[in-house]
């Protein structure tokens, strides 16, 4: 039996052998979202069979909804979520060419998102080191991603949660870039990315919106603000899964610090250990 792939408008016929899936070119399949590492996840086709499996990634598998923990067996019509894109093992049709004209997968790059914006707008992702910017780049950087989010928000209003997805999905991922590398951030850059990726863990019900939350705050060591903690909530009764130990460890970093707070931090965090406990119960 021969499979294949669907992901937005495109097919990809699998054939005998492996597929890659992340963000680095490499990958057979790659994908610019924020949430999706670098070698993310592979695909195995041997016989009548396909298997998937997470190579370590920072957010997962989650295959109809639940995360995988090992090499699991796929079935037609099966959901695959890597980061915030979803991909459908279908059954290939009857003379259907294949991508690639021999053994393997062929390698397939899906075009770059591409956003405007009103200045030089957010480099692509990528792959490589990221270079330190001078603090009036990044408070340029906040600026353009207020207006964006505004455009983000209209959609997010309207039900339209894969438009406002799309249009910050290369913003997002500049930040999340920012933060692994250790670049300062402005905190109005930061709360404003952490909003709208709470936003879309509520409309999208894609738990990762919300790992990627907290991995920003945990970077930045300090409580969410009020207003996140408030989506994070609404988020936790839609998502399909969330890295709860990375909740945990967000957690457990902040109760190190508690001495330290004033009444408004202490209140902020106890906001957050019900969020673990409210994680727990999933």
């Amino acid at each position: 039996m021969r499979f294949r792939l669907r992901y937005l408008q495109h097919d990809l016929e699998l054939n005998e052998g492996t597929f890659a899936v992340g963000r680095n070119a490499s990958c057979q399949l790659s994908l610019d979202d924020p949430l999706v590492s670098r070698r993310h996840a592979i695909f195995e086709l041997q016989g009548a069979a396909v298997t998937i499996e997470d190579l370590n990634s920072r957010n997962g598998v989650i295959v109809n909804g639940h995360r995988i923990d090992a090499k699991v067996s796929l079935n037609v019509g099966d959901r695959i979520l890597i980061g915030s894109q979803e991909l459908t093992l279908l059954a290939a049709r009857d003379g259907a060419a294949n991508v690639t004209g021999g053994g393997g997968v062929g390698k397939m790059t899906l075009p770059k998102m591409k956003v405007s914006t009103p200045s030089s707008g957010f480099p692509h992702i990528s792959s490589g080191p990221i270079e330190s910017d001078p603090e009036p780049s990044m408070v340029r950087r906040a600026d353009q991603f207020k207006l964006l989010s505004g455009v983000a928000e209209k959609a997010l209003a309207m039900g339209k949660a894969g438009e406002a997805e799309r249009l910050l999905a290369s913003a997002l991922a500049d930040v999340i870039e920012s933060t692994r590398a250790g670049r300062p951030l402005p905190p109005t850059l930061v709360d404003q990315a952490a909003k709208f990726s709470a936003k879309l863990a509520t409309a999208t019900g894609k738990g990762g919106w919300a790992d990627y939350v907290i991995e920003l705050y945990a970077a930045q060591k300090r409580p969410c603000p009020a207003h996140v903690i408030d989506e994070l909530y609404n988020a936790m009764r839609k998502v399909t899964a969330v890295d709860l130990n990375r909740l945990r460890g967000y957690v457990a970093m902040l109760r190190q610090s508690l001495p330290r707070y004033g009444p408004a931090e202490r209140f902020l965090f106890q906001r957050l250990e019900g969020l673990e406990r409210l994680a727990a119960l999933r």
